[in-house]
């Protein structure tokens, strides 16, 4: 078996950039029809609402929404030039396109320009069936998941130097965070990535420096924290023990009366309370979001999309846990960029709570599939490549 997808690569080989390109392209117009066109959605209305706003009026609404502005704002621009849905998600579908080339450099200049590992991770953000259907969607997730992909092709650039591959990076780790609530996790793992670096140079420094830095930041960074969470109920999910929100499905039942933060505790703090005084309960809910998140068991999910994750994810995650721990050639302020991505969204989904589809999974898969395909060109070499 090994053989024929050797010889298939070998024949499609100088030809599988533009294979690539014309599969992203028959899977846009599969999802266009699929949808019949933009798909309007659960939270579609609210965006289009807000954006309309800023096209208007140049309104911004404040709140909740707020922590989402980049998307209507995008979606404002297109409403502003009179080419309404479709205007919006040819948008979309275009940022789709330069994060789909940024998964392939990025994945190549890690592979030492070899293209087998590139090939692989492409055809799997293409392919996947959970990834490119957010493009036809008038939902953040699309703008969402081609920023993070956007943030480590340039993120793989920083390696050369030079202040212009600085100044795209931090701004699309800006774009990022303002994309979703949670984008801040993308400049987060950049930070992590950079203490790592630090922590490894011979000149420890700039190590201290930075975790002097950290601690007077501290302040801000609680506020930050705080302001994040001010307008999310986590305390009513804990109680109804929700893996998945708005669902009893799978949910975690306590086994003696919760103890809750009192009335006025900060938003943070409410979590931490929460946590020392009802530790069991607390982990067993986190365990059960960690298995509902990145299983892809999900109880609503079909067969096939069962069978699918364990066949596919499953092994993927192992590889891309194999490739962020390997002592090698690939970079590793990548690796641990990467890697920390796929984390940190864990961790807040553990800490939170998961939704019914794969739209707080979808933004990591490429982090996923990119380290996997690292590991699986590290341990077949020429063979993956030729």
């Amino acid at each position: 078996m090994f053989s024929f997808f050797h010889w298939l690569g070998r024949r499609l080989g100088p030809h599988h950039r533009a294979l690539l390109a014309a599969l992203w392209v028959l899977v846009q117009l599969v999802y266009l029809r699929k949808f019949h066109g933009p798909h309007f959605a659960n939270d579609s209305g609210r965006y289009l609402a807000y954006a309309t706003g800023i096209a208007e009026r140049f309104y911004f609404e404040p709140g909740h929404n707020l922590r989402y502005v980049l998307y209507p704002l995008f979606q404002s621009l297109w409403l502003r030039l009179g080419l309404g849905w479709w205007g919006i998600v040819a948008g979309q579908m275009a940022v789709s396109a330069l994060a789909t080339r940024a998964v392939y450099q990025g994945t190549r200049r890690l592979a030492a320009g070899k293209r087998g590992a590139a090939a692989l991770a492409t055809f799997l953000f293409i392919a996947w069936p959970d990834i490119q259907p957010f493009n036809v969607f008038l939902l953040t997730e699309s703008l969402f998941i081609s920023l993070v992909a956007l943030s480590f092709g340039a993120f793989t650039r920083l390696r050369a130097g030079g202040p212009r591959r600085w100044l795209v990076f931090f701004m699309l780790l800006l774009l990022t965070a303002l994309a979703r609530p949670n984008g801040f996790l993308v400049a987060l793992a950049a930070a992590l990535a950079g203490l790592d670096a630090l922590r490894r140079a011979p000149d420890r420094r700039p190590w201290r420096a930075a975790l002097l830095g950290l601690v007077l930041l501290a302040p801000l960074l609680w506020a930050a924290l705080n302001h994040q969470l001010a307008t999310y109920y986590l305390m009513d999910t804990y109680q109804r023990g929700e893996l998945i929100f708005r669902s009893q499905l799978w949910a975690v039942h306590q086994a003696a009366p919760l103890i809750m933060p009192p009335p006025g505790t900060g938003p943070a703090m409410r979590v931490l309370y929460f946590a020392v005084h009802n530790p069991l309960y607390l982990s067993r809910l986190m365990l059960g979001k960690l298995f509902v998140f990145v299983s892809y068991l999900k109880p609503h999910y079909s067969l096939a999309h069962r069978v699918l994750g364990v066949l596919v994810l499953w092994p993927a995650y192992w590889l891309a846990a194999r490739a962020a721990r390997r002592r090698g050639p690939v970079w590793r302020p990548a690796r641990v960029f990467l890697a920390a991505i796929f984390l940190l969204q864990t961790a807040i989904i553990m800490l939170t709570v998961d939704d019914w589809d794969v739209r707080f999974l979808a933004p990591v898969l490429p982090v996923a599939f990119v380290l996997a395909a690292l590991e699986l060109e590290l341990r077949f070499g020429n063979r993956l490549s030729s």
